[in-house]
């Protein structure tokens, strides 16, 4: 763009921004708050997507393509505001206007709310995958849940997670368009009568209670094209808003009964489900937004096909993110069954081979079950349709040679009075992915062995990736500038091109602002730190750094259990020299989940005890950042030098913060689990930092045992004494983490924490030695950034589209 055109852009924003304070707030600029101008900005943005979302579906339309729709408990979004000016490629005229209009761009940025729509990884995949879909030009689309309160928002009191309401929506949302006139009545409870019309046995649902499922859209803006898809969000609101007649005769909580339970069904996003309450009301979500979205979905397609379903499964592919959308594919065949007519067999046959599957978990207990008694209360034709399909599918089983009874059984959805939702959506769905080679492995060998042995044409691998727009391109400015400056613009459109940055691995220059801009990122987080939580850290020492949800498999513990080791060191040689080291924690516990937040409030404890010794001389800090989201990930990222990934050898199914962590030039620490086997793959072994267990030793110990935690603790001084500290006074009071310790050692650490103990000690040592060679250091990070091209949610989902959806 020439300087004329620029400014000519630049003056003319200013004038619409003037003018749409005024519309927003009624003020002129000097009297608006910052509220009032991030909405102004919001609304400005809105406008200019908006035009492009009305084009991108009349093209879909028009010219017809498969269309892929991704069901999702989760869709972790993150601040949109940045990614739309960014789109639409008005970064550095809303940079420069606001500069010259007197205002704080990034001050107006923060006035947004991170959307409490998810929590982990789980759900930022799935936000990747839409804004990588926009950006390649395809017609893939999002459905789940419009959360009020999302999961929480956490806070540290006295080292203790405390959970509050998450209240994200509390000035609205700019980015979303509510669409009553698409609403869905979902029906749970009811009892059913049979009937038969033209000879067809008819299943009809009464008494049931009804809830209304509202859609709110949000564009999913592609970067810099004309392609703007949508993320559809259900929320729960009563059919009735008022019971008029119960509160003229004083009974005024009933009047309002029916309201709140409709809308605690979107309240919050994981309630507790460690009672039948919870569990129901968990059930209640998944049906829920499945239900709104099928029916929703089949009725639009009816309208553009003349209202016929021969083709449904040649246009449209519905992919169900982990097992809770599993209820997609009994809930298709009551929808074509019940209100389409088909035959069993036509309906079978369309859902197959239009559902796939990805598992995201090898965790038993994260392998969703569900009571068959609460599932046929709450959904009495769902649970018919469901013991139907196992019914037919234990016949087929007979049928094969060399099955025997157990086999099948083994093989069932109803097993001990519980629906495993899992085997329901494998059975129903033409495809079913893990998301790393060893997760897909362990997949085909382990969990669903039985399953891949009928159907090993339905198993395949993709493995994850995360988009670099938002974790490089938008939130690490200074190295997207400088690799710009090096490689040229290519590396955009196609992260592999960033392998030509190995051609600078000996540029002084280049080596020069490459540390400067990762120092000036520490520095960064350094300044949110002293803001957030109090603590002055050196901006120079190693940014050693695990944010991820807080689980046992994940083994923060690990990490916290070796540095009390290095404070205790330390203390016992004063004298010795090391590389300063801050290490950073973040993440949540679920509200029921006592052992992690126990860790939590470990690692608290620590960071007390160790920032308030002078007489360690700075050498480690340890920081807990609290409510990590995707906002704090965006600070964190670009400013790491270690990136933390040590879970239990094959226990992660891939992980997407090391994706992240690598884009920014981070050095993985990780055992040989999940993608941390794809990165050292693409980096080679010089550039990555592996320890521990391997998963087919985890394997060989859960099988045959022959681990005694006991054993390796007798024979450990260091871990003597760490573990003498979780239960002695050293945290203020005796017994403290007895829970802890008996985890360890009375049920024989379960997660291989103690085992790995002395591995990852040592790879701790390795990262000081090789930290004080800043040209390797260099040589590393660098090479983390130039082979993270595989890492990108562009080819996850190209992949897909060729192996899987088949929409190329």
């Amino acid at each position: 763009m020439k300087p004329s055109q620029r400014l000519q852009e630049i003056e003319d924003f200013k004038s619409s921004y003037i003018k749409k304070i005024q519309e927003v707030s009624g003020e002129y600029l000097a009297e608006s708050s910052v509220l009032d101008q991030y909405q102004a900005l919001a609304e400005i943005v809105m406008d200019k997507t908006a035009s492009q979302w009305a084009k991108t579906r009349s093209q879909y339309d028009e010219v017809p393509h498969k269309r892929v729709y991704l069901f999702s408990i989760e869709f972790l979004i993150g601040r949109l505001l940045k990614s739309y000016v960014n789109s639409l490629g008005m970064e550095e005229t809303v940079r420069i206007a606001m500069a010259e209009l007197g205002l704080n761009y990034q001050t107006i940025l923060s006035q947004e709310a991170d959307p409490g729509l998810g929590n982990g990884g789980l759900g930022r995949l799935m936000a990747c995958f839409l804004e990588s879909s926009a950006t390649l030009g395809l017609p893939f689309h999002g459905n789940g849940i419009h959360y009020k309160h999302g999961l929480f928002e956490q806070k540290i009191i006295n080292g203790e997670q405390v959970e509050v309401a998450d209240n994200w929506l509390r000035h609205g949302y700019p980015f979303e368009i509510k669409k009553p006139h698409e609403s869905v009545v979902v029906k749970f409870y009811g009892h059913l009568r049979s009937e038969r019309i033209d000879g067809v046995l008819t299943f009809v649902l009464e008494d049931y209670e009804p809830i209304l499922a509202v859609p709110y859209d949000i564009p999913v803006k592609g970067y810099h094209n004309n392609t703007v898809n949508s993320l559809r969000l259900w929320s729960a609101e009563p059919v009735e808003e008022f019971d008029l007649p119960s509160f003229n005769e004083g009974q005024f909580l009933d009047a309002v009964r029916h309201k709140s339970e409709a809308e605690a069904i979107t309240q919050i996003l994981y309630p507790n489900d460690s009672q039948f309450d919870g569990k129901q009301l968990r059930l209640k979500q998944e049906y829920f937004f499945v239900c709104a979205g099928l029916k929703r979905m089949i009725t639009r397609f009816k309208r553009y096909n003349n209202d016929c379903l021969d083709e449904f499964a040649d246009k449209i592919c519905i992919h169900i993110n982990d097992t809770h959308p599993a209820l997609c594919g009994p809930e298709m065949m009551r929808i074509f069954m019940d209100e389409e007519g088909l035959s069993w067999g036509d309906a079978w046959k369309i859902t197959v081979n239009s559902l796939t599957f990805t598992n995201h978990t090898v965790l038993p207990e994260a392998l969703e079950k569900w009571p068959a008694d609460m599932m046929k209360f709450l959904l009495p034709r769902i649970y018919m349709i469901i013991e139907e399909i196992n019914r037919q599918f234990q016949e087929d089983l007979r049928l094969e040679p060399g099955l025997n009874e157990l086999q099948i059984n083994a093989l069932s959805i109803i097993q001990d009075n519980q629906v495993n939702m899992a085997n329901l959506a494998i059975i129903c769905s033409h495809s079913v992915n893990g998301v790393a080679e060893l997760h897909s492995k362990i997949l085909k060998e382990e969990t669903f062995n039985g399953y891949y042995q009928l159907f090993p044409e339905r198993f395949h691998s993709v493995t994850n990736g995360v988009t670099p727009r938002r974790f490089l391109i938008n939130n690490n400015t200074g190295l997207r500038d400088l690799i710009t400056e090096s490689i040229g613009t290519d590396w955009i459109n196609n992260l592999f091109a960033l392998e030509k940055l190995m051609n600078y691995q000996n540029d002084p220059p280049f080596i020069d602002q490459f540390n400067q801009i990762k120092l000036d990122n520490k520095i960064n987080l350094s300044n949110y730190i002293k803001e957030h939580n109090h603590i002055t850290i050196n901006p120079d020492s190693i940014f050693d750094i695990q944010v991820k949800r807080i689980h046992e498999y994940k083994r923060q513990l690990l990490n916290a259990l070796q540095i009390l080791h290095l404070y205790n060191y330390l203390k016992a040689n004063p004298h010795i020299d090391i590389v300063p080291r801050t290490f950073i924690f973040a993440g949540k516990a679920a509200p029921g989940y006592y052992f992690a937040k126990e860790v939590i409030k470990l690692i608290n404890y620590i960071a007390d005890l160790i920032n308030k010794d002078n007489g360690i001389r700075d050498q480690i800090k340890v920081v807990f950042l609290a409510n990590f989201n995707v906002t704090l990930g965006e600070i964190i990222y670009p400013a790491a030098n270690i990136s933390e990934q040590i879970s239990t050898a094959g226990k992660e199914a891939s992980g997407t913060g090391n994706m992240k962590f690598m884009m920014n030039g981070a050095i993985t620490l990780g055992t040989m689990d999940g993608a941390n086997i794809e990165i050292h793959e693409a980096v080679g072994k010089h550039n990555i930092i592996t320890f521990g267990l391997s998963a087919d030793e985890v394997t060989h110990y859960q099988k045959y045992g022959g681990y005694s935690s006991v054993q390796i603790h007798e024979n450990d001084p260091r871990i003597q004494k760490i573990m003498r500290q979780l239960i002695d006074g050293t945290f203020g009071h005796l017994d403290n983490f007895q829970s802890i310790y008996d985890a360890l050692l009375l049920y024989n650490d379960t997660y291989f924490v103690l085992k790995d103990f002395d591995a990852y000690t040592k790879a701790q040592d390795r990262i000081n030695e090789l930290f004080k060679d800043q040209n390797k250091w260099f040589e590393m990070s660098l090479s983390n950034v130039a082979y993270s091209g595989l890492f990108s949610s562009d080819r996850a989902i190209l992949d897909y589209q060729k192996n899987i959806w088949k929409t190329l």
